[in-house]
């Protein structure tokens, strides 16, 4: 017989292979070794996003640190690839989609870890339709490229689940399968935050939450992980003895120190103007970095002439809704559970009722607007201010002015003021107006091609540089604003704040001002009549909920039982976020309450409670209104 030559031998192997490879159920087990594959190495990717781009950190978290934790995760994306594949009917456009799906989190997830140190959280996701903002977040180039392969990888999806109903009987049974059973793990996979839910008792065997960092809750129970312990969650747990009479004695104490109060109250009317400026903070204030010039020049000349100082913001980088949420209510976001990331899209929506100064100030017969010089979509804007009872809201495209400087794509500050005069010009009512800045949002480089300032001590110095000009025509157009409504009949009032520091420093640079030094930004309260009670106080250091309270007390309006409450809680604590407690003029991790203080700090948490989760029962005992 005849030797083989070698090619016959390896044509003669490769139909053996290929005719193995065939077999129904060699490539079941193929199939299903490359998913588990492509779940492994994506769950990698997020945790390689999360942490920096760092493929050393990602490898030791799911192969060393902690591997039980990496392969929940991975069950969880498993059951997401079945359930994407179940509905498009293939494995291969289910692969696909999936594969594209996870590469736009991670990346989104590196991006908010870049410029704010904070994660992905489940809500962000209502902001995919933001188109305008992803774009400058991203850069058009990036952002153009995702959005064609977005609008491809999507239609060739609802292609194939058009093509997929002609598959045959036993394939659309076994898709209905795991339709039906991947759909049921995903609900309850989000139902983590339950106590008796199975997943999240097998990830409390090794994990360590910290409720207090999401940064370091993501890192240490991973993307996933911290993923699912920010799904559904109350707003704030119930506290111990909480009922009706209870909140009616709160009510009844402080609503007696109002009527007091309030007997030598003026009955003036002022108008009464909310300002919060995008990213308004001094870099100067900041360790290592060294400011040539004084940018912020118009806004000392005002705010060392009144009541002023710095304010603590909840976060770095971003989170200018939570900031605004604070600042309107007076609920503090220091006392919610620490998955409730974003009350305006979250819970406001879910509310029946919620005071807030506006409320208080539609109550006396005040106009009130809100005016942000940019789409209404936004944290869900639109529908959070009619909940809050605005008469009016003004965006950029029902706004008269909406002049940019340079090359800045957003409407500036100064066109922003000349709105609010515009709205001031009738002395018929008075007005509340509540403004939201636009001029100084990041992306910064290129904004202006004449830089009158300069820093130094920071990588990105194009932006920095960029942005100590922005804030620069922000104090300008303040101190020409303030100049303006010292001109008007009716006296007016301006509290105007930094939501947040931008997220534009160097890693160095957060380390070495870590703590309350990177989440405190500038602010006033400004008075055209020049009365406030502490108008030579220019140090002060304050959390935006207390505004209302302060800016009514200092200019002697009548106030409410609430708003008592709160000057009570701000006596012996001035400024609070989870983590950061400011007393005796110094920063704590934990409050520091004798008996008597812990008492008024509960009665604040018992009414917040009553608000936001409760039965809102200080509502009807009118705590948030006038008698």
């Amino acid at each position: 017989m005849p030797a083989l030559r070698k090619e016959d031998l390896v044509k003669a192997v490769g139909k053996k292979i290929k005719q193995f490879l065939k077999q129904p159920i060699v490539k079941l087990v193929l199939t299903v070794v490359l998913l588990f594959i492509l779940v492994i190495i994506s769950n990698l990717y997020l945790q390689w996003s999360q942490n920096d781009y760092d493929t050393s950190l990602a490898f030791k978290f799911a192969f060393s640190w902690h591997v039980e934790k990496f392969f929940l995760g991975s069950l969880v994306l498993g059951t997401l690839l079945v359930f994407i594949m179940s509905i498009a009917g293939s494995v291969t456009i289910g692969a696909i989609f999936y594969t594209f799906v996870i590469g736009v989190l991670g990346y989104a997830d590196y991006l908010k870890m870049l410029y704010r140190e904070e994660p992905i959280y489940p809500d962000d996701l209502k902001m995919i339709v933001e188109f305008g903002l992803l774009r400058e977040m991203v850069g058009t180039g990036p952002f153009v490229f995702l959005m064609i392969l977005a609008v491809l990888i999507l239609a060739v999806f609802i292609y194939q689940i058009y093509r997929s109903f002609k598959m045959g009987r036993k394939l659309q049974i076994l898709r209905v399968v795991g339709l039906v059973l991947s759909s049921g793990l995903l609900v309850y996979f989000s139902d983590f935050n339950n106590e008796d839910n199975l997943l999240r008792q097998a990830y409390n065997k090794t994990a360590l939450w910290i409720p207090y960092s999401q940064q370091m809750n993501y890192y240490n129970v991973g993307f996933v992980g911290g993923f699912l312990y920010n799904l559904n969650v109350d707003a704030m747990d119930e506290p111990a003895g909480y009922s009706k009479e209870a909140v009616q004695e709160i009510v009844d104490k402080y609503q007696s120190q109002a009527t007091e109060n309030n007997q030598t109250a003026t009955d003036e009317e002022p108008n009464i103007i909310y300002v919060m400026s995008e990213s308004f903070s001094d870099p100067a204030n900041l360790n290592g970095i060294t400011v040539e010039g004084d940018p912020l020049a118009d806004y000392y000349a005002v705010a060392d002439e009144t009541y002023s100082g710095k304010m603590l913001s909840q976060n770095y980088g971003g989170g200018t809704a939570n900031i605004e949420f604070e600042a309107l209510t007076s609920l503090s976001m220091g006392l919610m559970n620490v998955q409730m990331t974003t009350p305006y899209t979250m819970l406001v929506s879910n509310l029946d009722q919620l005071p807030s100064m506006v409320s208080l100030l539609s109550g006396r017969g005040y106009q009130t607007t809100a005016i942000h010089p940019y789409n209404t979509s936004m944290y869900k804007r639109q529908d959070v201010y009619e909940k809050l009872g605005f008469d009016d809201f003004l965006y950029e495209d029902t706004m008269t002015h909406t002049d940019t400087i340079e090359n800045n794509p957003y409407i500036s500050d100064a066109a922003a003021y000349s709105e609010i005069m515009d709205l001031l010009s009738t002395d018929e009512t008075p007005q509340f107006v509540h403004l939201v800045t636009m001029q100084t949002h990041m992306p910064y480089s290129g904004k202006y091609s004449t830089l009158n300032y300069s820093a130094t001590g920071n990588d990105n110095s194009a932006s920095l540089n960029n942005y100590l000009q922005d804030i620069a025509y922000s104090s300008e157009a303040l101190q020409e604003f303030l100049t303006e409504l010292n001109q008007l009949d009716r006296r007016t009032l301006v509290v105007f704040w930094g939501d947040h520091l931008p997220g534009i420093y160097s890693d160095e640079i957060q380390e070495e001002n870590a703590g309350a030094t990177l989440h405190e930004t500038q602010f006033l309260i400004y008075d055209s009549a020049g009365e406030l009670s502490q108008q030579e106080t220019h140090d002060t250091i304050t959390s935006p909920f207390y505004f209302a309270p302060n800016l009514l007390s200092q200019s002697n309006q009548s106030t409410t039982g609430f708003y008592e409450m709160l000057l009570a809680v701000e006596d012996f604590l001035p400024a609070f976020e989870k983590g950061l407690y400011y007393q005796g003029n110094q920063w704590f991790e934990t409050a520091q309450l004798s008996t008597p203080q812990e008492e008024i700090y509960e009665e604040y948490q018992m009414i917040q409670y009553d608000i936001v989760s409760g039965e809102q029962y200080s509502i009807d005992m009118g705590f948030y209104q006038d008698e």
